[in-house]
């Protein structure tokens, strides 16, 4: 293989699934396109970052999905919804919208990195609550959490900005959230800090009207 040119780096992952998984056919496909001195970096939220040559990207893209890899753009965007083990059954746990909601707002531009996460149940292995906006299913519905922060010293768990809510609601919901911040956002400016300067009020007042689900 020719060893020589521009690299771009991909981020990869094997989809919204039963947590962060890969199967042996897509671990192959991903080793064809590193070389001797290549690694993977294995990032916080479940994605691969693999660099691969600026002209092949495009192929490499095509292979990945064929395998049934999902490819992300890095840098400032809405990264992958990171997932839990989902360990009571698909149906049950929510998955159908966890991929719908992840097809809806990963890749999204921003500006600065954002961090969604699902869980299926209030165990919350996905970490909603130390996510940039989290979702938890409890029973029927889907709880929202925005604003967590799981470094540093001013670490802290996300707010409960809306309960209960339908599935179509939370895409609706989360759509909305994330274009006020690609609007309203400073450039590279933490999604927890523009929630502190935009005020949390000021966002509740500019979401879609769900009767009586608004966590005052």
């Amino acid at each position: 293989m020719d060893q020589k040119g521009k690299k771009v780096k991909l981020a990869v992952n094997g989809g919204i699934s039963f947590g962060a998984k890969l199967t042996a056919k897509q671990l192959a496909v991903i080793a064809e396109h590193m070389i001797e001195g290549d690694e993977l970096e294995v990032t916080t939220f479940q994605q691969l970052y693999i660099d691969v040559f600026e002209r092949d990207a495009e192929s490499v893209r095509e292979k990945f999905m064929e395998a049934g890899l999902s490819c992300y753009p890095v840098g400032n965007f809405v990264k992958s919804l990171r997932t839990c083990n989902f360990c009571k059954g698909e149906e049950k746990e929510g998955m159908p919208v966890a991929i719908e909601l992840n097809k809806r707002i990963a890749g999204n531009p921003v500006p600065f990195t954002l961090k969604p996460a699902y869980t299926g149940c209030p165990v919350g292995c996905g970490e909603p609550l130390v996510n940039d906006i989290g979702v938890m299913k409890i029973r029927d519905g889907y709880d929202l959490y925005i604003g967590g922060k799981a470094k540093g010293k001013d670490a802290n768990t996300g707010t409960l900005l809306v309960a209960q809510l339908s599935p179509d609601q939370l895409y609706e919901t989360v759509e909305t959230i994330i274009r006020i911040y690609a609007e309203q956002g400073k450039k590279r400016e933490p999604f927890f800090k523009f929630i502190h300067r935009f005020g949390l009020e000021n966002l509740k007042s500019q979401l879609p009207v769900i009767e009586k689900q608004i966590a005052y």
